[in-house]
C-alpha cells in the first residue's frame, strides 16, 4: 500500500533518502542540513518521503513560504499604475504559500520517484495528500492557512506536464516563467581555448575588451575559514544585488553560504574577487554531478562598469565548466541577454500553481505571477561563428 510520512528535519529522514535513485544534489542531505541551519527567515522545508511495501519510492521537497510586501518588494514604486500593480499583488499573494521545490534556486529540485516502483499519477496524488496534511498541521500549529500551492519549475520535456488531468482535477494552472539559460558544452572543449575559438569577431572583441577591464581585480577561492572572516563583506555584496532586483520573494541570512561550504565541502565553491586586498564580488557554484550550476553572486556597484565585473564573472563561471569536464553551466533564470552573450541558450520552464481562493483568485493568479515574473523583451545574442 502506498503511503507517505512528512518530516520535520533532516535528522529524522530514512535511511535510505540519499540512496534513492537521484543524482540532483539539492535533494541530498547535505545540502538540506545547509538550507536547514540557513535559510531565509520566511521560508521553512519539510521531506515528504512516499512508501510502498518495498520501502521509499519517491521524496519531494515542500517549502512553507510566509510572503509579505515588505519582503517581495525591495524599491517602492512611485507611479500610481505600479503601485496599484504592487498593492494588488500584495493582497492576493500575502500570506503562507506551500512551494514543491526549491524557491531559492531554478530548476526542478523537489521531486523524484522510482517509475518502475510507482506510476506518476499515484506519486502526485500521494504528494497532493502530503501537502493537505501539511496545510492542516501548518494551521493546527501557527494558525496559517495555506492560500498558496506550487509546483515549482519544470522544463518543457518533462514528464511531469503529460499528468494534465492530474494538474486539471486540482485546479493547478500552469504558467510559462522566464527560461533557464544554459551553456551547454560539447565534449571537444577540452581547454578555454576551444571556448574562445570559436567566439564570432564581435564577441572575441568584446570578451577582450572584458578582460582587459578586469585587470586589476584579483579572483581567488575562498575556503571555509575565509567565508567566515568575510562574511560581511559577502552579505553586503550579495545584498546590493539582491535588492536591486526590485521584486524577490527572500532573503538569504548572513550564514548561508558558510553553511553551504561546511555541509557541501568541495561540491560548493566560492570565489572572491580582491581589489587591493578588499573584496569587491563574489560569485558561487554547486557541483550537480554533471552539471554546473552557478549559484548566488555580488558585486561592488560602483565598480560594477568600469570593470565588467559581471560579464567577467560569467566568463570565470563558463571557463569553470569547461575545465573540470561538466556538461553543462546552468546559468539560472534572469539577465538573458548578457548570458546569451556568453553561449548560454534559453529553455523555456513552467509553473502549477493555484490560490485557495479559486473562485477570485485564480482568474488572476496567472496575472499575479506574471507581475512577479515579468516577461522580459530581450534580444538573444549568438556569440559563436556560424
Amino acid at each position: 500500500m502506498i503511503h507517505f510520512k512528512i518530516y520535520n528535519s533532516v535528522e529524522n529522514l530514512p535511511k535510505e533518502w540519499n540512496a534513492f535513485s537521484t543524482e540532483d544534489i539539492f535533494l541530498k542531505t547535505p545540502f538540506l542540513k545547509a538550507l536547514e541551519h540557513a535559510s531565509p527567515a520566511n521560508i521553512s522545508s519539510y521531506y515528504v518521503g512516499v512508501f510502498s511495501a518495498e520501502g521509499l519510492v519517491g521524496l519531494a521537497i515542500v517549502q512553507r513560504v510566509e510572503l509579505y510586501a515588505q519582503d517581495i518588494f525591495r524599491k517602492s514604486q512611485k507611479l500610481w499604475y505600479k503601485q496599484l500593480g504592487k498593492d494588488l499583488v500584495a493582497k492576493i499573494a500575502k500570506g503562507n504559500a506551500l512551494v514543491v521545490g526549491n524557491l531559492m534556486h531554478t530548476g526542478q529540485h523537489g521531486l523524484s520517484f522510482a517509475s518502475e516502483a510507482i506510476s506518476q499519477r499515484d506519486f502526485l496524488e500521494t504528494i497532493t495528500k502530503a501537502i493537505a496534511q501539511l496545510s492542516a498541521d501548518i494551521k493546527l500549529q501557527f494558525g496559517k492557512k495555506i492560500r498558496i500551492i506550487a509546483f515549482k519549475d519544470y522544463f518543457e520535456n518533462d514528464t511531469l506536464h503529460a499528468s494534465t488531468d492530474f494538474f486539471r482535477s486540482q485546479k493547478l494552472y500552469k504558467v510559462q516563467m522566464q527560461p533557464n539559460m544554459i551553456l551547454n558544452i560539447p565534449e571537444h572543449w577540452k581547454s578555454t581555448n576551444e571556448y574562445t575559438a570559436v567566439f564570432n569577431k564581435k564577441y572575441r572583441r568584446r570578451y577582450a575588451t572584458a578582460r582587459k577591464k578586469a585587470d586589476p581585480i584579483i579572483s581567488k577561492e575562498l575556503n571555509l575559514v575565509e567565508i567566515e572572516n568575510h562574511k560581511e563583506a559577502i552579505y553586503g555584496l550579495y545584498e546590493s544585488v539582491s535588492d536591486n532586483a526590485g521584486v524577490n520573494s527572500f532573503k538569504l541570512p548572513k550564514t548561508h553560504f558558510y553553511e553551504l561550504k561546511k555541509q557541501l565541502g568541495i561540491k560548493f565553491k566560492l570565489f572572491g574577487h580582491f581589489m587591493d586586498e578588499r573584496l569587491v564580488g563574489f560569485y558561487s557554484l554547486i557541483l550537480n554531478g554533471n552539471h554546473l550550476e552557478t549559484y548566488f553572486l555580488g558585486y561592488d556597484q560602483n565598480l560594477q562598469h568600469k570593470h565588467q565585473m559581471y560579464l567577467n564573472m560569467l566568463y570565470d563561471m563558463a571557463f569553470f565548466g569547461i575545465e573540470q569536464g561538466f556538461e553543462s553551466v546552468i546559468f539560472a533564470r534572469t539577465a538573458m541577454e548578457i548570458k546569451s552573450s556568453v553561449g548560454a541558450k534559453p529553455y523555456a520552464m513552467a509553473v502549477y500553481i493555484k490560490h485557495s481562493n479559486t473562485f477570485l483568485a485564480n482568474r488572476i493568479l496567472k496575472l499575479i505571477v506574471t507581475y512577479m515574473n515579468p516577461v522580459q523583451v530581450w534580444e538573444e545574442r549568438h556569440p559563436f561563428k556560424d
